[in-house]
């Protein structure tokens, strides 16, 4: 039988009562009746809180929390509401006015459910429930727009967001361009068609920070549905060279264990025959993406070749303005050349590509990499104690937030290039420690 719908607009309990019916319905999915016997109270009541008629007891929340599986989430929600209520009403006094006033209650309900709403998204920042999930998803989906941004202000947002991608934790990141993510695609739904086909080109350039985060943080399945919505928006918006960046950005961070090597390779096969025979910036990102999943391969001729034709392409076609500059065209080709090179031993043309990314593009997640990729070259010259040693202190030293699967990726490239033959030696062991993998197999 199907329930009966929740407003989570109409107050701020009302959605309470939807994050409440969210938990109950995730898998494994409870049943409302299952619920009320297992919490000793009557089906009715239960239904009443689930649809924002009523307010459930305080005593009742942390009970509520363990048999709806909300994990801290609804006696967290349950508790910040409380105190917006005795805020709101402590102003209300303050002011003379009084709670029968609809227009100053509802005003309140809207502040408490946007507070409620950031406060979701803070819990899914920090682990509480992931960030990716559905049903923040669509409680986002659901919460009121913010009044409708410019194109200018939508640059600066993804010039934002690239910012505290390059410089903050990124669970925090994920929240925010979440957030964003929806406010676009609200204004998607209202906008004049003259403006809506710069909006598919933000909704494009936030979609792919937000899959970079997710890559970050290893949360692999919803990073590749988020390159999904990045491609269908740029395609949307009819801009060939974004369409190419998404594509082969997708492609450059299915090789962080997002996906295997292949079908990386298939990705920006599938990318050139939207390219045309132009050079352009577009295409030189994809023959980016490809020279180093040819390097990752074992396949370095190819990969030297390809990388060739990176330089050329880009010689041919600068890069130009793009909807987040500083994405797309910040020491791609210096980045590419350090892979390939560390891959291959070529310790000095690694060290020179080093110096002149870093010069470009210095954040912790290129710092770290970088250093990981001397340590790989050095393995691959057969320095193997010298590498894991170097390895295990880039590791260390890394502040535990910044410790992404991107970097923890890298790492397993250096263990990787270890020979079979010599994974039973003390560095290896230790190594394998700070990686926090099992021993001997995976890797």
């Amino acid at each position: 039988m199907a329930t009966d719908p929740i407003d989570p607009h109409a107050s701020a309990w009302h959605l309470f009562g939807a994050v409440m019916r969210r938990c109950r319905e995730s898998e494994p999915k409870i049943a409302l009746r299952r619920a009320a016997a297992d919490l000793y109270i009557d089906y009715s009541n239960l239904a009443k809180w689930e649809r924002g008629e009523r307010t459930p007891p305080a005593e009742m929340v942390p009970r509520l929390d363990e048999v709806y599986g909300g994990h801290g989430i609804l006696t967290a929600l349950y508790g910040m509401l409380v105190r917006l209520n005795a805020a709101a009403e402590s102003d209300r006094l303050r002011a003379g006015m009084y709670l029968e006033t609809p227009a100053y209650r509802n005003g309140d309900d809207d502040m408490e459910r946007r507070a409620a709403l950031q406060f979701l998204a803070g819990l899914g920042a920090y682990g509480t429930i992931g960030i990716s999930g559905e049903p923040l998803r669509q409680l986002l989906d659901l919460s009121l727009g913010h009044a409708e941004r410019t194109t200018e202000e939508w640059e600066l947002a993804c010039a934002d967001h690239l910012h505290a991608l390059r410089t903050r934790p990124p669970a925090q990141v994920a929240a925010d361009t979440l957030i964003d993510l929806f406010a676009v695609r609200r204004q998607l739904h209202t906008a004049a068609p003259a403006d809506i086909t710069e909006l598919q080109r933000v909704m494009a350039a936030l979609s792919t920070l937000h899959a970079n985060v997710l890559t970050r943080l290893g949360d692999h399945g919803a990073a590749i549905r988020w390159w999904h919505t990045a491609r269908q928006a740029a395609d949307a918006s009819g801009d060939l060279e974004l369409r190419l960046g998404v594509r082969a950005t997708e492609a450059g961070h299915g090789l962080f264990g997002q996906r295997d090597p292949g079908t990386v390779l298939r990705l920006t096969q599938n990318a050139r025959q939207i390219a045309g025979p132009r050079p352009s910036w577009g295409l030189a990102l994809v023959a980016c993406s490809e020279a180093k999943a040819l390097a990752l391969l074992g396949r370095h001729a190819e990969a030297h070749q390809e990388l060739n034709v990176f330089r050329d392409l880009v010689a041919a076609d600068p890069p130009s303005a793009s909807i987040i500059p500083g994405y797309w065209n910040c020491g791609q080709l210096p980045n590419a050349e350090n892979t390939i090179y560390a891959k291959a031993g070529k310790e000095d043309e690694a060290a020179d590509s080093a110096e002149r990314l870093l010069s470009l593009n210095g954040d912790y997640q290129t710092a770290a990499c970088v250093r990981l990729n001397e340590a790989l070259c050095t393995v691959v010259n057969g320095g193997i104690d010298q590498g894991m040693h170097l390895a295990a202190s880039v590791l260390d030293t890394l502040p535990q937030v910044h410790n992404s699967v991107m970097v923890i990726e890298t790492g397993r490239r250096v263990l990787r290039a270890v020979p079979q033959d010599q994974r039973d030696r003390p560095s290896v062991a230790e190594f394998r420690k700070v990686l926090a993998l099992d021993p001997p197999g995976r890797v």
